[in-house]
């Protein structure tokens, strides 16, 4: 489920962000640590690192899911578990540039535009399980994440502090499988009879 988020989340990017720059940055999920990049990931790259997750109890709702069927059986099922997956985006210039604070700034501002525009993540990006959802996945940019401190963040990784935007997006996911209801009743009849008073 969350490897389906993870390349979500790379389609969105590849189809929201100009041409120019899509075709030339990598994607990457890997630690923004002092060993980044990863041997497979060739800069300029953005890199999506997934640093909570954990359930979403506003939006935890009680109501099981019905499924009727044409045969007139059925299923139903408790509903999803909202999860919110929050992410730190941060940019890595190519190692050959004269101004990678510019650059990596650039390509990070290309990156919040994306995000910004699509407060849903739109049906047509969703990968594997994703597809379907219901209700759709909503998506903040922008907001406190849950970090408590971004200096023991960069700290506990061995690296430097660099520009990142707080990134979460929340998924449903279903523990557990639909259970059979059998025949389900899909029309009442109530009969009334008239009754002829004898005189």
């Amino acid at each position: 489920m969350i490897d389906d988020l993870d390349k979500t989340l790379q389609e969105l990017l590849k189809t929201g962000l100009p041409p120019g720059v899509a075709s030339q940055v990598a994607i990457s999920f890997a630690p923004p640590d002092s060993s980044f990049p990863p041997s497979a990931v060739t800069l300029p790259a953005i890199d999506l690192f997934l640093y909570d997750v954990r359930e979403n109890r506003d939006l935890r709702d009680q109501e099981w899911l019905l499924e009727r069927r044409s045969d007139g059986t059925g299923s139903k099922k408790p509903p999803p578990v909202r999860v919110d997956c929050s992410y730190l985006i941060t940019a890595w210039a190519s190692g050959a540039s004269s101004t990678p604070a510019f650059d990596e700034h650039r390509l990070l501002g290309e990156v919040m535009k994306v995000l910004l525009r699509h407060p849903v993540i739109p049906e047509a990006l969703l990968q594997g399980g994703l597809k379907g959802q219901e209700p759709r996945l909503p998506a903040v940019t922008l907001q406190p994440g849950q970090l408590q401190s971004m200096g023991e963040f960069w700290q506990a990784l061995g690296g430097k502090p660099k520009a990142a935007l707080n990134y979460t997006v929340t998924i449903g996911v279903a523990p557990h499988a639909p259970e059979e209801t059998g025949p389900l009743v899909t029309d009442k009849v109530i009969k009334f009879r008239q009754g002829i008073e004898e005189g």
